[in-house]
């Protein structure tokens, strides 16, 4: 079965129930109630014999999640409508991806993070090589991290610290020089799971 075929398959499997994953971050601690804020990330994987997965590095004088690893994405507006359309118009904004460029495969599991967004994840296949650049007001770098790195668990680190007096548990990846944790490396995390239970061969 190629990547596209796991993919699909496994974001087809299900999906008109989706789980929502979000007990990495709150295995500890109550999950938060809501109401949430709606939200979409790009999990933009390039097109070429070893794909990568594109990934952002937010800019240091952001008032939020300054100076870490993400997705291209954010909060629907009112003219977005759904979630894929809010995630292709993110992508455009923050890294200039043409959303004629993106072939979307589907929606992953729906992520409630502790800062009371509820963010679904688009799985989508993008030539290699764009010419993309960074919104400077948003974006200090963009950077792409193969597949086969993040779909091997030997990667990654499940962490406990103390945050605010309680445990808190987290997903890590280290690549080169970036951290990749948190709600980002979860969401990758709930991806590859979803793409081992739907029979992907040689996916974690």
């Amino acid at each position: 079965m190629s990547l596209r075929d796991s993919i699909t398959a496994a974001l087809d499997r299900g999906y008109d129930q989706p789980q929502t994953q979000d007990v990495f971050l709150y295995q500890h601690r109550p999950a938060p109630a809501g109401p949430f804020t709606p939200a979409a990330v790009l999990m933009a994987i390039t097109d070429r014999p070893q794909p990568g997965m594109l990934f952002t590095l937010r800019h240091a004088g952001l008032r939020a999640h300054a100076g870490q690893v993400a997705f291209p994405g954010g909060r629907l507006d009112p003219e977005d409508v759904d979630s894929v359309a809010a995630a292709l118009r993110e992508a455009q904004e923050e890294i200039a991806l043409p959303p004629e460029r993106v072939d979307v495969l589907g929606r992953s599991d729906l992520f409630r993070t502790g800062t009371g967004f509820a963010i679904e994840p688009v799985v989508a296949i993008v030539p290699p090589d764009l010419p993309l650049h960074p919104s400077e007001a948003e974006v200090e770098a963009i950077f792409e991290v193969p597949l086969d790195f993040l779909r091997d668990p030997a990667n990654r680190s499940y962490l406990t610290v103390d945050w605010q007096g309680v445990p808190r548990s987290y997903y890590e990846y280290r690549w080169q020089d970036q951290r990749i944790w948190g709600v980002t490396a979860a969401i990758l995390v709930n991806l590859f799971r979803r793409i081992e239970a739907a029979g992907g061969s040689g996916l974690p």
